[in-house]
């Protein structure tokens, strides 16, 4: 048994992986976040596939379900939007696996940042403008990018 985390991606059903997409299509149970990830994801899913919205659970009921599924020995595919490397509530998920030495993957999705560059038809580095992509989260009272303005010597400073 093994819980498969799978990133769902931006938000359009066909921008999933396709490793993605296959574990899905395999796996007994399906735990994903239904507020944010498009329903037509779970059409991979199998015809009696257990589809669990966690949406409305807590952690603690998150956790249940993966027990259940470990006790009954049933993959579980736990879909998340986005991509997992960021800004995903993955890591508090595998500590209670590892406790409970339940083995799991990680899929990684297609990012927001990357699917929003190509929606504007634009590469995010360009040669003698910018060279990295920072990705950051900060808490909004403690700092605003709106408070961050473009340099013409190509150098982001506060204003």
């Amino acid at each position: 048994m093994t819980v498969h985390f799978i990133g769902a991606g931006p938000g359009a059903a066909d921008l999933i992986t396709v490793r993605g997409r296959d574990l899905l299509a395999r796996c007994p149970v399906c735990l994903y976040a239904g507020s944010i990830v498009p329903p037509e994801m779970l059409a991979w899913c199998p015809r009696d596939a257990r589809l669990v919205n966690t949406a409305p659970m807590t952690l603690d009921e998150i956790e249940a379900e993966y027990l259940a599924a470990h006790a009954r020995g049933q993959d579980v595919a736990r879909l998340h939007s986005g991509d997992l490397s960021v800004f995903s509530a993955v890591a508090e998920q595998v500590r209670r696996l590892e406790r409970h030495g339940i083995p799991y993957t990680l899929t990684p999705g297609v990012p927001a940042f990357a699917a929003a560059a190509a929606v504007l038809g634009r590469e995010l580095t360009v040669p003698e403008m910018a060279q990295s992509v920072v990705l950051t989260r900060t808490p909004p009272a403690r700092r605003s990018l709106s408070t961050w303005q473009f340099n013409p010597s190509k150098k982001l400073s506060p204003s």
